[in-house]
């Protein structure tokens, strides 16, 4: 079957699941209402940072972005479907390739959609505090954040492809993001900024301290999200359905 059937197909599971949606309509949600929040607390200086802090509700939101990778995979081993899916679509590769887009590309479009709503509410919460944020810097933090989306998605994704189960991804990389990140970070030194999460978030950053920089974070959360993906392809490729 050529390429584009196959994406489309996979494409209306995803659309036709309520759960996918409803992830995504959370991803949105959370951010946003989030980011607001955080726009109307304290801002302390000197470290202040106004475009990390009006898109804090990303830290929250990409979990809903996590589990929708995780889920829209995990959803091929439930039951039969996987078998199905591969009867339909033999060749492997190309069925996990059009999953994969088929997850990518939305979460993408909501993804920008989401950096930029959120954005624009944690400035307008802080009010002053955000009027030395640049249109570069904006503009960054809004493409470059869903652009981190949609790698964490996917990262997620792989994940679950080689676990087979996105129960177990997602209990790795939620207390992974939750834990290391806010709790172990800054005790464990500058190895940590070289994770898939603390990098990647780097580019949703006004300024920044450590080796990466926000283009270079962003390339160390593709490089772990393409070893995951390489795992999971290796997965459906070698193992039964």
């Amino acid at each position: 079957m050529p390429f584009l059937p196959v994406l489309h197909a996979e494409w209306l599971k995803i659309r036709t699941l309520r759960s996918l949606c409803g992830t995504l309509f959370a991803l949105c949600a959370v951010s946003t209402v989030f980011s607001a929040l955080a726009g109307t607390s304290s801002t302390p200086d000197p470290e202040f940072d106004p475009l990390s802090h009006a898109l804090s509700g990303i830290l929250l939101g990409q979990i809903a972005a996590i589990a929708f990778g995780a889920m829209a995979v995990s959803a091929e081993y439930h039951g039969d479907a996987l078998r199905l899916s591969l009867a339909a679509a033999p060749r492997r590769g190309r069925w996990f390739t059009a999953k994969l887009t088929a997850i990518a590309l939305p979460t993408l479009l909501v993804g920008l959609f989401t950096t930029a709503a959120s954005l624009a509410a944690g400035r307008s919460a802080m009010g002053d505090a955000a009027a030395g944020l640049t249109a570069g810097q904006q503009v960054r933090g809004v493409v470059g954040g869903g652009l981190y989306l949609m790698l964490m998605a996917l990262f997620a994704a792989g994940l679950t492809a080689l676990l087979r189960s996105g129960t177990a991804a997602l209990g790795i990389l939620v207390p992974f993001i939750l834990i290391v990140s806010f709790v172990i970070g800054d005790a464990a030194g500058g190895a940590v900024d070289f994770m898939p999460d603390r990098a990647g978030r780097i580019v949703m950053h006004a300024t920044w301290d450590g080796t990466p920089g926000p283009w270079t974070g962003l390339a160390v959360t593709a490089v772990w999200t393409g070893v995951a993906l390489a795992a999971g392809a290796w997965s459906v490729r070698r193992r039964d359905a």
